[in-house]
């Protein structure tokens, strides 16, 4: 399902119809860190473009990563344009028409990660297409990822939310704006709206889509330090409120945050919005933006991230994944434990 068709219902009720109609029990499972499985697969990525150096020197990889997602148990996949910006490629001495070509290049290379998902299926002689608790022949999503200003800068400000005064709204919206229209015109079935540091991005991303009249729809979604705030301070509630008020959002929700965050944040999403929520932390490890490395933490392992699972589902999450760290092994066992949770219910 491409663009065209994701157009076809309102962007708004997108995700929602998606879990309505198309997942079991209305939970959908999301993929889990790119680059450290990039990483395990041999790629270099100590550079300013991080896992979008690898859309120009190994997109092999990229479409590798995604199947084994997908083999995994995940039902939404996301494109490896985070940092793929057309100002960072540019300051790479690529033309801009080479940028935005390696932009739809990203959702592209995910979607044929699909299209060879969905072959192995019809190809398969699973009987009635079930193994390992997973349902082969489930729909999948191919989301376009917008990481922010701060990925772009790769100073660790995507974590702090400081831009500093100068940076202003119509900075941020004229930053994004091309690789918006590049992307919402890529093929993607939705934006996905990713790290958002600070309330001012917010902002900026909703009347971006208001402005340019965004036919895909989108979700946005915060990263937070505290379980209370955004990195940046601001208010959890008022940058949800932001999403909420945004015809052209059809989920909420948080991302690269540390699991013991999420149950907290879940809650207060909810305060202010009907949509869907949409979870995927990180290892609970915790990044160096002096170092650009990971700094490790003994708050849990694999099993324990997969334990918390339930709990997120009861505060109202919907929509469970991974961010930086975790591995295809995390979304396994998330996958696993919902078709579990299935089973009990039914």
């Amino acid at each position: 399902m491409g663009h065209a068709a994701a157009a076809a219902t309102e962007p708004s009720s997108f995700i929602s119809d998606f879990l309505r109609y198309s997942c079991e029990d209305g939970y959908a499972v999301v993929d889990g860190g790119l680059a450290t499985e990039l990483e395990r697969h041999g790629a270099d990525l100590h550079d300013p473009l991080w896992s979008a150096k690898c859309l120009i020197t190994s997109p092999h990889l990229i479409r590798r990563v995604h199947l084994d997602y997908l083999e995994a148990g995940a039902s939404i996949i996301i494109s490896a344009s985070y940092q793929a910006t057309i100002q960072g490629f540019e300051g790479r001495g690529i033309s801009k028409d080479e940028a935005e070509a390696l932009l739809r290049r990203s959702v592209e290379v995910a979607s044929e990660a699909r299209d060879i998902y969905s072959e192995r299926f019809t190809k398969s002689s699973w009987d009635g297409g079930i193994a390992n608790g997973q349902n082969l022949g489930r729909r999948i999503l191919v989301a376009a990822s917008v990481g922010s200003y701060g990925a772009y800068l790769a100073d660790g400000s995507e974590y702090s939310g400081d831009y500093g005064e100068t940076v202003t709204l119509e900075t941020l919206k004229d930053f994004h704006r091309r690789r918006v229209q590049v992307l919402a015109e890529s093929g993607a079935d939705f934006i996905a709206f990713e790290t958002i540091p600070n309330k001012l991005e917010a902002k900026a991303y909703g009347e971006l889509l208001e402005e340019e009249g965004i036919q895909i729809p989108a979700w946005f979604s915060f990263n937070s330090k505290d379980g209370i705030n955004v990195v940046s301070g601001d208010s959890i509630l008022e940058c949800a409120s932001i999403a909420e008020s945004c015809s052209r959002v059809a989920a909420v929700g948080i991302n690269c945050t540390a699991p013991r965050y999420i149950h907290s944040l879940i809650s207060s999403i909810k305060k202010v919005t009907s949509k869907p929520i949409v979870v995927y932390p990180n290892s609970g490890e915790t990044y160096d933006g002096f170092r650009k490395d990971w700094v490790k933490s003994t708050e849990l392992g694999e099993e324990d991230f997969v334990s918390y699972v339930e709990r997120w589902l009861e505060a109202g999450a919907s929509l469970i994944g991974g961010c930086c760290r975790t591995t295809p092994k995390t979304i396994k066992a998330i996958s696993k434990g919902l078709s579990t949770k299935s089973a009990r219910l039914n």
